[in-house]
């Protein structure tokens, strides 16, 4: 059908035939909206605060991150400093974007089928009870010990970066068992910091957290759908949290999970009215916004037409991607490289205890774990899934970095962090490189 002069779509500048869309603006976006963009982030974030952190520059570093920050109304007030914000609230977003996702992969995706979320689930399970117990071997007493749940998480946006890096034209089921697998990891790691890291808990700010939680969940039934309502109980659920010994965080994950994943109107309801609204209008009203009412009535119903799930996710998982976990990293993995670092006992055995968990108990762990899936008969290796891609991902899946930071946070102090953070970033040098070469050579092998 040829289309009239005048009847275009007018497109922003972002996306017009000009210069410096075509050549800059459209392949930076298309680059973004790629794994790799925001594991390359995140590693810059980390290279930037390990030099500022030893530089002569390191106490402006400490000094920014230390400043306390205190929001109070009334008599009521949370106080604490910029690192700690940024670790129980920027990262409640983080959390929420990983309870959507676990949501959709549970009813939609991948997980949604018990057969099929077998192998992933239990390739997860195996890589986060490896890399736990040999990080215990290492660490067998407290307080390192405490430790072991920083041994455990998938960087999901690191391994599929390692994967698209080393094998960009790997077949859709090597990336969905990442992508599934990860999610399976979110589960566990969501489950560890509830159970193990929740300390001097109190029974009614965690009562208050629930009851805000059931009156989300009655909205939802009797179909309350603005989003400020819910953005209101998501604080004070947030609030309700914040030191009551549970970390705040959780809030965004019970939010993740309580999002409607269904829309609220049918697309060919929708359709019929646009077709109606488009009858009942003109291309040129005069005044110019005489028909704005009803646009704006069909906007409302076109958003309905996308699930709040779906609409959530798409909205925040940029700035996670590229906001979130970069300033996370960058507040949380400055670390002083110095002799006197690592000159305790306990420290060496951080280190080593990380070394060993990530470079080898999570690949053995999700080998092992895939094995017995298929072994037992639960499940069954996916077309183009091979054991030797099974322990390349396994490699990949051993990068820690954001998540494991921020349990080791929740879980280790003073000069035990310190080399935490050391291991964490050793282990990712490590990890990445072994992933790299092992999925490099399966692809070259036969499948």
């Amino acid at each position: 059908m040829k289309v009239e002069r005048g009847e275009e779509l007018r497109l922003p500048w972002s996306r017009s035939d000009r210069p410096i869309p075509r050549r800059v603006i459209r392949p930076l976006q298309s680059f973004l909206e790629t794994e790799v963009a925001s594991g390359l982030l995140l590693l810059l974030a980390l290279a930037v605060a390990l030099v500022w952190a030893n530089s002569p520059l390191r106490g402006a570093y400490e000094d920014l991150w230390s400043r306390h920050l205190v929001v109070r109304l009334g008599r009521w007030g949370v106080e604490d400093d910029l690192r700690g914000w940024i670790r129980d609230g920027l990262m409640t977003l983080f959390f929420l974007v990983a309870g959507l996702e676990v949501k959709r992969e549970l009813l939609t995706g991948e997980l949604r089928s018990r057969r099929a979320a077998i192998l992933p689930a239990a390739a997860a399970l195996g890589g986060m009870v490896v890399a736990a117990l040999l990080y215990l071997v290492a660490n067998p007493s407290p307080p390192a010990s405490h430790g072991w749940g920083a041994a455990m998480p998938t960087d999901i946006a690191l391994a599929l970066g390692v994967l698209s890096l080393a094998f960009p034209r790997a077949p859709s089921s090597l990336r969905v068992f990442v992508l599934s697998l990860a999610i399976a990891d979110d589960l566990g790691t969501i489950a560890a910091v509830a159970i193990f890291y929740s300390h001097r808990l109190s029974a009614g700010s965690v009562a208050l957290a629930l009851a805000i939680g059931a009156v989300v969940f009655v909205a939802r039934r009797i179909d309350v759908r603005s989003s400020v309502v819910y953005g209101a109980l998501g604080t004070a659920m947030w609030l309700a949290l914040h030191g009551s010994g549970v970390s705040p965080t959780l809030a965004g994950v019970a939010m993740g999970l309580l999002t409607p994943a269904v829309p609220f109107h049918r697309p060919r309801a929708v359709s019929r009215e646009a077709h109606r609204i488009a009858d009942e209008t003109v291309d040129d009203p005069s005044p110019p916004d005489a028909d704005a009412a009803q646009w704006l009535e069909l906007s409302r119903l076109c958003r309905g037409a996308v699930s709040p799930l779906a609409r959530l996710e798409a909205a925040l998982h940029p700035w996670t991607s590229y906001v979130v976990l970069p300033v996370f990293v960058l507040a949380d993995a400055g670390v002083r490289i110095v002799p006197h670092a690592l000159a305790t006992t306990s420290s060496e055995r951080v280190v080593v205890g990380m070394l060993l968990a990530r470079a080898l108990g999570k690949p053995l762990g999700i080998v092992l774990g895939s094995w017995l899936a298929v072994r037992l008969g639960a499940s069954g290796l996916p077309a183009g899934l091979t054991w030797r891609r099974v322990l390349g991902v396994g490699a990949a899946a051993g990068v820690p970095f954001s998540v494991s930071l921020f349990v080791a946070e929740l879980s280790l102090t003073g000069p035990l962090l310190d080399a935490a953070r050391v291991g964490v970033v050793l282990a990712a040098v490590l990890t990445g490189l072994l992933g790299f070469l092992l999925l490099r050579t399966r692809e070259r092998a036969p499948s």
